[in-house]
């Protein structure tokens, strides 16, 4: 599977899984999946991924090009904090 091959089918899967896990009494929203980072070593890739809506998911989708199958991660983010790394003293 190519690179570009391999983002369209993930970009596919996040938003299917996006739309399942909706709240079921509201209209579908448009919304659009992207790409943050990617990777490709030898037949295996990986990608995190995100969607427009502010429900602070993200997801990590693996090829693993030996069996021929995606795994995909959905994750939900609860926190971001900067943390200040003091210079130790000598």
């Amino acid at each position: 599977m190519s690179n570009e091959e391999f983002m369209e089918k993930c970009k596919k899967l996040v938003k299917e899984y996006a739309v399942e896990h909706l709240d079921k009494t509201d209209e579908i929203p448009e919304f659009t999946v992207y790409i943050v980072w990617m990777c490709k070593t030898l037949q295996n890739s990986k990608a995190l991924l995100s969607t427009s809506l502010s429900d602070g998911m993200y997801y990590e989708l693996t090829m693993n090009g030996d069996k021929k199958e995606i795994y995909l991660d959905a994750y939900k983010k609860f926190e971001n904090r900067c943390i200040k790394i003091e210079e130790e003293e000598k």
